[in-house]
């Protein structure tokens, strides 16, 4: 079984040296393909989900954008006025996202390129992790969101992938692929499951199915 180290590891390898623009494409207006529309559009509406669970003022709160990719969610944050610390494991990801962010927004966002759980991030009154939890066991999520949670006074919003037949499906085909031809799989998991795991803590907030989106969101209360 893959630990968190290793995963992250591939993880990086794909979204900084694979993907990169296959996301700087997703992520913006550029002409995609029908099936990355699909991915794009349910993107779209899990960020608002998971936004939704926040202030629509978040003047003076502090809040990590764990896994910002290409920056949709911190410019959103920054917009409602929060200080946003932005995370994401590829380097790549992170100068895309410098350059799309709004100037007015410059001075309230800090970027970093790494491992989002890393503590010298500092503490947060919330954290916002879209998908960026669903390539890890049960057992990782429940640690990061412990280690998230010690430093976070209101909530953590995370997606994964729900365990659907579906996704299911999908997993289990993927098992037949050699992992350097494909992209890091995602773990479905299911509810009860990550709640024993995280001492009942969670709540299921909504569940967005857009095309190949099918994506969960969570939140973790401290």
């Amino acid at each position: 079984m893959n630990d968190y180290g290793s995963t992250r590891a591939r993880v990086e390898d794909y979204f900084d040296r694979t993907a990169t623009k296959v996301w700087e494409r997703l992520t913006s207006d550029a002409p995609v393909s029908r099936i990355r529309q699909t991915v794009r559009e349910g993107r779209d509406k899990m960020r608002a989900v998971m936004l939704s669970r926040l202030p629509d003022d978040l003047t003076g709160a502090r809040v990590l954008d764990a896994g910002c990719g290409t920056g949709l969610m911190t410019a959103e944050l920054a917009a409602r006025g929060a200080d946003v610390t932005a995370v994401d494991i590829s380097p790549a990801l992170i100068d895309i996202a410098q350059s799309r962010l709004p100037d007015q927004h410059v001075a309230r966002v800090r970027f970093a390129s790494g491992d989002m759980l890393c503590d010298s991030h500092g503490d947060f009154d919330y954290v916002l992790a879209m998908d960026s939890l669903i390539y890890y066991s049960t057992a990782d999520i429940a640690a990061a969101l412990d280690r998230l949670g010690a430093r976070t006074r209101q909530s953590v919003v995370f997606t994964v992938a729900p365990r659907t037949p579906v996704l299911m499906s999908m997993f289990a085909l993927g098992k037949l692929f050699p992992q350097a031809d494909r992209s890091p799989t995602m773990v479905p998991h299911a509810f009860p499951t990550l709640a024993k795991a995280t001492g009942a803590r969670l709540s299921k907030i909504d569940r967005i199915t857009r095309g190949f989106y099918i994506s969960e969101c969570l939140e973790f209360r401290p």
